[in-house]
């Protein structure tokens, strides 16, 4: 769809990639002017709904401080200069660093602002490859390890994505998710409002969290559980359904090691499941008689586990209550997606070790490791002060905001020899790059659906670019080869005017399902997939079966004990993606108990201090009674009341390399 009127006002077709729901928008632009975004009700996924974000794109796209033309730090001053100086600059430098130290001496952030960029993500995967650092970094580390852990440890492979079958659930259990807010975790969740209530209708709805969150409000239960504490539930959950209520064939069939999750689940019985999630007995009673009733369910679970220091264990616990209700790959439980790109019923899977797909971490910090080829976030700042890594390719990501201990890690980030950012608006990490280069905005670029395994069907969509790049941006791709090229590797051609953002696109999609130019012409592409999926019975049984009981996470479960005091964890805003939109006025308010904040002498609107042992952050206080006590509240991503300064390197999972983020002890103090 491309409407253009008289007045040269035109209507264009676009899908959102601010967030993984990629709902379908008509951008309308007067000229260069992006007058509006609304949402597409022809769209086959979220029929006309936008939140917030996505229709806020126009104020993104005309932000007072967006970039324009590259910068290049001269005398300790960003200026303006040209794509060939600031790029030959960089190049020089970054091949003099690669010469002198090796490229391990280079470390490759993969931001959030690439991670939408079909074929910019990919050209950044073959620039890390080309230079061959092991230095690489991603959210991954941040918010979402214990997912791909599970899935590599209990499902044998990394490639499992599962997700809740929401079209035949009758019980789904939402841990530590807010999908209204969210949208969903690493499943998207497109018009979760419309999703939930129409779930609602035909089926048992509960969550855990410790808050009644806008999700709770629309469910059949809450159970506002200490935060991190939702593993003993879980493993009251499993203990009880292996005693009565579990599916026996499938375990002997598709699972292994059943007698060992028995063993491990054995102490966590209704009284101290109770104790140690503080939630009550008779609450934990009906949890167990709805997914008794239910026989197969769906868990879910969000930010509020994964950035836990039990986040490894529960998401285990649900795989596994899962598996042992016959629920995994199968109609109203888990499915799987095999992607519309990478087409996995196609391939036979590798079986991960059962030990896990890790390897060696970084050398300042010994005691850790890599995971799935990445390493720790946490990690950056020692191995900057370690004279390890001397520069840092920052590809959209927001550094100050986005990782651990913020206190040591920009310190160490003025310390490089080279900082060079990808970005489009100026923040606190544009401030802190030697080179910035500024690239095109979603508007002004052509793009498909990157990481169509995270979409809740099996499809591909594809946008034309709605406005022409405003001042000298550039395609990430085209600046990434450029970088490439300087380095001595020709990964792409960036002199010819006939390769270009839709012709990158077309050698992404070579092996999809549907050819690119089928996908430009028709926008959608959607294909059915089967549930139970013949490709996932195949690769369990090659397995011997769901690994039930994983010996890291048994011994990490015994090892588990509940935080008494007074607690922090985040939490996402609808007017807020991470460190993204900070033009939409959402303010980092702090939520406090009534009666938390009465003892500390804090009232409601009043400045408030929340101290850790790594530091501290100042922020509005807000009451609210929905919130368990014992329980700080503060949203991630914000530059001021940056929860960054709450963490410590030192405070992660050395399996996965996740700094803690819930569940941190605190105090508060009037500021």
């Amino acid at each position: 769809m491309d409407d253009t009127a008289a007045s040269g006002t035109r209507t264009i077709r676009s899908f959102c990639r601010i967030c993984t729901s990629v709902c379908g928008i008509l951008v309308e632009t007067d000229g260069d002017e992006v007058v509006k975004v609304r949402g597409d009700r022809d769209h086959p996924l979220s029929r006309g709904y936008t939140c917030p974000k996505g229709r806020s794109l126009p104020q993104m796209h005309h932000h007072p401080n967006r970039i324009e033309r590259p910068l290049l730090k001269v005398d300790g001053e960003l200026r303006p200069t040209s794509w060939d100086a600031c790029l030959d600059d960089l190049g020089t430098r970054l091949r003099d660093i690669i010469d002198r130290h090796g490229p391990q001496a280079v470390g490759v952030f993969f931001g959030s602002g690439i991670g939408m960029d079909a074929a910019g993500y990919r050209m950044a995967q073959r620039l890390h490859a080309a230079i061959g650092t092991p230095a690489k970094f991603s959210p991954l580390t941040i918010d979402g390890t214990a997912k791909a852990l599970i899935s590599d440890l209990v499902g044998g492979s990394p490639a499992l994505s599962g997700r809740p079958d929401y079209d035949n659930a009758t019980f789904v259990l939402f841990v530590g998710s807010n999908p209204v807010v969210s949208h969903g975790h690493t499943v998207a969740m497109p018009n979760p409002t419309g999703t939930l209530r129409a779930l609602r209708e035909r089926a048992e709805v509960w969550v855990i969290d410790p808050r009644h969150t806008e999700t709770a409000r629309l469910a059949s239960r809450h159970l506002a559980a200490r935060p991190g504490a939702d593993y003993a539930i879980l493993a009251y959950l499993v203990r009880e359904i292996l005693r009565d209520g579990a599916d026996r064939e499938v375990i002997a069939r598709s699972t292994q090691d059943s007698t060992v999750l028995a063993a491990a689940v054995e102490p966590f019985t209704l009284e101290r499941a109770a104790q140690t999630a503080d939630v009550s007995p008779d609450d934990l009673r009906d949890l167990l008689d709805a997914v008794r009733r239910a026989g197969r369910i769906a868990v879910e679970t969000g930010t509020g586990v994964t950035m836990a220091s039990s986040a490894n264990v529960t998401q285990w616990l649900a795989w596994a209550l899962m598996a042992i209700t016959g629920s995994m790959n199968q109609p109203g439980g888990a499915w799987f997606h095999p992607g519309f790109g990478h087409q996995l019923e196609k391939a036979v899977l590798p079986i991960s070790p059962a030990e896990g797909s890790f390897g060696p971490g970084p050398r300042s910090r010994p005691e850790t490791q890599s995971f799935l080829g990445e390493w720790p976030c946490a990690v950056l700042a020692d191995e900057i002060n370690a004279g390890n890594i001397r520069a840092v390719l920052n590809l959209g990501g927001h550094l100050v905001t986005a990782f651990p201990d913020t206190e040591r890690l920009v310190p160490a980030l003025r310390d490089l020899e080279l900082f060079a950012t990808i970005e489009i608006i100026d923040n606190e990490t544009t401030a802190l790059s030697t080179h910035v280069l500024p690239t095109k905005d979603q508007l002004e670029r052509a793009d498909i659906t990157l990481w169509d395994a995270l979409l809740p069907r099996v499809a591909a969509q594809h946008t034309p670019a709605a406005v022409e790049p405003v001042g000298d941006r550039r395609s990430v791709w085209w600046v990434l080869a450029e970088i490439g090229r300087r380095l001595g590797h020709q990964l792409a051609d960036t002199t010819s005017a006939e390769v270009t953002d839709e012709t990158m696109l077309a050698r992404i999609t070579a092996r999809a399902r549907r050819p690119f130019a089928d996908i430009a012409v028709e926008h959608w592409i959607e294909v059915p997939h089967e549930v139970p999926a013949p490709w996932v019975d195949a690769h369990v049984e090659r397995m011997g079966g769901w690994r039930l009981a994983p010996r890291l996470l048994v011994d990490q479960l015994a090892a588990l004990e509940p935080v008494e005091s007074l607690v922090f964890t985040p939490r996402r805003q609808k007017r807020r993606l991470n460190s993204q939109l900070d033009h939409l006025g959402a303010v980092p308010e702090i939520l406090l108990h009534p009666d938390d904040a009465a003892g500390a002498g804090v009232a409601d609107s009043q400045p408030v201090t929340v101290r850790s042992a790594s530091g501290a952050i100042t922020g509005t206080a807000r009451l609210d009674a929905t919130l368990r006590r014992g329980v700080v509240s503060v949203p991630h991503g914000h530059q001021s009341a940056n929860v960054n300064r709450l963490t410590c390197k030192d405070d992660l999972d050395l399996v996965t390399g996740m700094v803690r983020y819930g569940g941190i002890p605190v105090t508060i103090h009037p500021a």
